[in-house]
């Protein structure tokens, strides 16, 4: 799609402490620049003029109260603070409330950017809008009741951090063809289609962190089949970096990877997934998914589409369970799996318990190659460990694993969705598949 200069909003900001400029301590007043806090009235002209005015001093702090105005525009080097909580800023167009374009070392700081549930224009924009920036810093903001994403970080590089963004129609962080961007200690909530997202118009370096962020109530208010409705989503951003976040109640994924490279999903807490808890998908290459919880979900960890050249990955060390029912957004999801593979992957180390389907899946149909299984715990499945025999299917190793209360099998071979060997322990007839050494209870 292209971009136009709309979608594209140039911007800048970092991190600087500079000396402030406090324009006004009493609130209803008319301050020495014709601010009125708690005035209700559109104050965009002036507040862009004192924006203008303490430019030279590089900070601008506005007292508590609230003010009506639109596409505020900052420029390089300047700070822009208020009282945290108390400093509200409301939209009163369609427009992004405040845009930085181009500029570098800006910081927002203690503001609140209130949406006023105006319609948006653009999908990528935000209610705060950043683009084309170096160093941009966005601490202790919140950002809510918007038409369009809550912030939009666009080719630009810098900091989001103890920062909120909720009620958003679209996201309520979207970071695009980003250059090293650390959104850390957020909290993203009650967002209408998705709650962090990094993405990349073309698959690239990126080199974004996701750390230490809550994420919880993310809808798929327009549809789809997993491209709305994510805690946090990566698409063809590569080396990225998600950890120890806290991901609940997601009407999809808690952490969805779409044509990846290099991304390590790990310590992270996912709580009551509609779907798959944690999806890479497509061509992906080289993901690490490690030491993460999954407690409720339609499935807990999927490393698909080899066929579209998904592979590489190792899953370790994992706690999946509660998996007790099919996905009520996508009908293709009906019998729950607690971790499944195709491709160079290997599967170790991991707890699965209570899902109402197989506790590990390796390959689907002819699309299975080089997956290894061992030294997992299995426990209360209706099938324990199901690997795909299929015509043209390849190589598995299911070795060293401890099934517990297994309701119907332990260690199938299947062809697609028709378990076709009962026992593959039992049986030679599947030499690509190695079973050994296995314990069952």
């Amino acid at each position: 799609m292209p971009i136009t200069r709309r979608q594209f909003v140039s911007s800048a900001a970092a991190l600087g402490m500079s000396g402030a400029l406090p324009i006004s301590s009493a609130i209803g007043q008319s301050t020495p620049l014709g601010l009125v806090p708690d005035g209700d009235f559109d104050q965009t002209a002036t507040l862009q003029l004192a924006i203008e005015q303490a430019a030279t001093e590089g900070h601008l702090f506005l007292p508590a109260g609230r003010y009506m105005a639109t596409n505020l525009r900052l420029p390089s080097g300047f700070m822009f603070s208020g009282v945290p909580g108390a400093t509200i800023i409301v939209n009163t167009s369609s427009e992004p409330l405040l845009l930085v374009e181009g500029q570098q070392d800006v910081t927002l700081y203690g503001l609140v950017f209130d949406g006023n549930g105006l319609n948006g224009e653009i999908w990528n924009g935000g209610l705060v809008h950043i683009a084309n920036c170096a160093r941009i810093t966005v601490r202790d903001c919140r950002m809510s009741n918007t038409a369009l994403n809550g912030l939009s970080l666009l080719s630009s590089s810098g900091t989001i951090e103890n920062c909120s963004a909720s009620d958003s129609d679209y996201t309520g962080i979207f970071v695009l063809n980003a250059d090293g961007v650390r959104i850390t200690g957020n909290r993203v909530f009650d967002c209408r289609n998705g709650g962090i997202r990094v993405w990349r118009s073309e698959p690239g370096a990126d080199g974004t962190l996701v750390v230490g962020n809550t994420i919880s109530g993310i809808d798929w208010a327009d549809g789809g089949n997993g491209q709305n409705g994510n805690g946090i989503n990566v698409f063809q951003a590569d080396n990225v970096t998600i950890a120890d976040n806290m991901i609940a109640d997601c009407t999809f994924s808690a952490i969805r990877l779409n044509a990846t490279n290099n991304t390590q999903i790990t310590g992270n807490t996912c709580l009551n997934s509609g779907e798959v808890a944690v999806y890479s998908e497509f061509s992906f290459t080289g993901s690490v998914i490690s030491n993460n919880i999954i407690d409720g979900a339609a499935a807990g960890i999927s490393i698909t589409n080899f066929n579209e050249g998904g592979r590489l990955a190792t899953c370790t060390s994992n706690i999946v369970r509660n998996l007790l029912t099919g996905s009520t957004t996508n009908p293709d999801l009906e019998t729950p799996y607690g971790i499944a593979a195709e491709a160079d992957a290997i599967i170790s180390g991991n707890v699965i318990e209570n899902v109402a389907g197989s506790g590990i899946q390796a390959g689907w149909g002819p699309y299975l190659r080089d997956v290894t299984i061992n030294d997992n715990l299995i426990r209360d499945v209706d099938i324990g460990v199901s690997v795909s025999v299929a015509p043209e299917a390849g190589a598995a190793i299911v070795a060293g694993n401890m099934i517990s209360g297994a309701r119907r099998h332990t260690i199938v071979g299947a062809q697609w969705s028709d378990i076709v060997a009962q026992d593959l322990a039992a049986t030679s007839e599947y030499p690509q598949v190695t079973v050994r050494d296995n314990v069952v209870l």
